[in-house]
């Protein structure tokens, strides 16, 4: 749980109706950032498309990503119960997912879109294959976070990005990243090349 308002708290226990457990295990971070720690995929559970255009495809797809994906840890990724994600949070996700659901009731509460998503990963899980391991270790979305932020500067002092006017470059940018999939040795390739451009040119 990211940086929730009350927890722990006796209205957690009554809905929790016997799972203390799950309550008991709850890890609490103060960031997005904290939360997708260590993971290699995350997915935007979103109820609706934002500014920034991405396709969404529905939770029982995305379960199947998340089981072939399952040898690193993978996260899925909800908002809060009023306005779920931010465009910003969601950025940080390769996969955008969502429940199918009338249109003029598209939005579902918390629990119950987590419920939803919880069943579809069980059933994806119970006629997949074990996920193998990966030939070459995905990069965690923390890599490619610290590449982002790298290329940011590197962008600035280009004049290429204007932190003060950023538009939508930013989440743009992320986005392109995140689809991208790169493994852990390409984002040091990237850096590694970003790390030239700070250098003063040899004659």
């Amino acid at each position: 749980m990211v940086a929730p308002r009350h927890f722990p708290h006796p209205d957690a226990v009554v809905r929790a109706a016997g799972a203390d457990d799950i309550l008991d295990a709850a890890q609490v971070v103060d960031s997005v950032s904290q939360a997708l720690d260590g993971c290699t995929l995350a997915v935007a559970a979103t109820a609706r498309h934002r500014e920034l255009r991405h396709d969404c495809m529905d939770a029982r797809a995305a379960a199947r990503e998340i089981i072939a994906a399952a040898a690193q840890p993978v996260a899925i990724l909800f908002g809060n119960e009023t306005a779920g994600l931010t465009a910003d949070e969601a950025a940080n996700c390769r996969i955008w997912a969502r429940i199918p659901a009338e249109a003029g009731f598209s939005s579902l509460n918390l629990g119950a879109a987590v419920q939803i998503f919880a069943y579809e990963v069980r059933m994806a899980c119970a006629v997949a294959a074990p996920a193998a391991e990966p030939e070459f270790p995905l990069a965690t979305i923390e890599q490619v976070e610290q590449l982002y932020a790298h290329l940011q500067e590197r962008m600035t002092v280009t004049g290429f990005y204007n932190p003060a006017n950023p538009g939508r470059l930013e989440l743009r940018l992320r986005r392109l990243l995140a689809r991208a999939r790169l493994e852990a040795e390409e984002v040091n390739i990237l850096r590694g090349f970003l790390k030239t451009l700070e250098q003063p040119k040899r004659r």
